[in-house]
């Protein structure tokens, strides 16, 4: 009788817990990063809290502050400015101003020999319709962008009401983390070294994901974006994200922005230009990800980077534009928890003995 009991109770559980994940899957982002950057400035929170003489409510909600400060309005103001810049350049590609079919001619027509030779063996010679298939392209792109940008100005209300949530939740994170975690700690039906195992990975792989990944991609963006801003390549804010972007996924960088851009300058006589994009960019851009990250990321966990690049496309794939932080943080869990289950595979034939 006690076993059915037990296993009543058990299935009781297993339901309301998942009903209480439904009911939270549509803030599932908001929880995220509540999470996250509740992780990654506790640090921060606790030396607030002992200069406050130990007052937690203050010290949480003067972290709270500071992160509004430093993040939430620079992240709203690029927005904005973003949006603006993606529907004027959509507005001059509808209109023909910009037209990727002259831009591409000028290109096609400075190759040298060599390369023409190159296009006829893979019989791309037929230019023109190498260019409309571009334009068709970028037109295609811009009228899928546009319904997404103008799904995000009607969604705004959407916006500040996950944002409200995730400062709230981030509050109490802030306030009450370290007790929460400790009751986390206490129901799972697990080893105390399993439990430290997997909760200091947690922690690590958040804060080298964020610090390691989020820091160095805006980083890159920016040194892109001043750059493109400088030799008067518009928008550059539109290409600074790109960057910043495409410097998230691994393996990939900034450079697959910015070096075809430089040999479009190079291809169209602004030699001085492409040169000089092309120094910065080896030089600058590229070596920010090797003086930045092991600043930033210091003795944090570091995942092998086939793993960090393949955890971080399937999580994009997957869970959107969060999955950059979901796909590697379930990627060092599944190792760290198979790293446990051998280690205590190992120690059983000699605990036996």
């Amino acid at each position: 009788m006690r076993r059915l009991e037990n296993q009543t109770f058990l299935l009781l559980l297993v339901a309301v817990t998942l009903a209480f994940a439904w009911i939270l899957a549509p803030f599932y982002g908001a929880i995220l990063w509540a999470v996250v950057v509740a992780v990654i400035f506790a640090p921060m929170n606790r030396r607030l809290q002992q200069r406050m003489g130990g007052r937690p409510n203050l010290a949480a909600a003067t972290t709270v502050l500071i992160v509004i400060a430093i993040v939430i309005l620079p992240l709203a103001l690029i927005t904005a400015s973003l949006l603006q810049e993606a529907s004027a350049l959509y507005a001059k590609v509808q209109s023909g101003e910009f037209n990727l079919a002259r831009y591409s001619q000028r290109v096609f027509d400075a190759l040298p020999a060599w390369a023409t030779g190159l296009l006829d063996r893979f019989n791309l010679t037929d230019l023109g319709k190498v260019r409309d298939s571009l334009t068709a392209g970028l037109v295609k792109g811009g009228q899928a962008a546009a319904p997404q940008a103008l799904s995000i100005g009607l969604n705004t209300f959407d916006f500040i009401i996950g944002g409200g949530i995730m400062l709230y939740l981030l509050f109490f994170l802030l306030r009450d983390g370290k007790a929460l975690a400790e009751r986390i700690k206490q129901v799972l039906p697990l080893r105390a070294g399993q439990k430290t195992a997997l909760f200091a990975r947690f922690a690590d792989v958040v804060r080298a994901t964020v610090k390691g990944s989020v820091l160095v991609a805006m980083a890159q963006g920016a040194l892109g974006g001043l750059a493109f801003w400088f030799l008067g390549i518009h928008p550059a804010l539109l290409w600074a994200v790109l960057m910043a972007f495409v410097s998230l996924v691994p393996a990939i960088g900034a450079g697959l922005v910015w070096v075809p851009v430089a040999i479009y300058l190079l291809a169209t006589g602004s030699v001085w230009q492409g040169v000089s994009l092309i120094l910065y960019g080896v030089m600058v851009i590229g070596l920010v990800d090797n003086l930045l990250r092991p600043f930033l990321i210091g003795k944090d966990t570091k995942l092998p980077d086939y793993i960090v690049l393949i955890s971080t496309l399937g999580g994009i794939q997957v869970f959107g534009l969060n999955g950059f932080v979901i796909g590697p943080l379930i990627a060092a869990m599944f190792m760290v928890t198979w790293e446990i289950f051998s280690a205590s595979r190992q120690a059983s034939p000699e605990s036996e003995a």
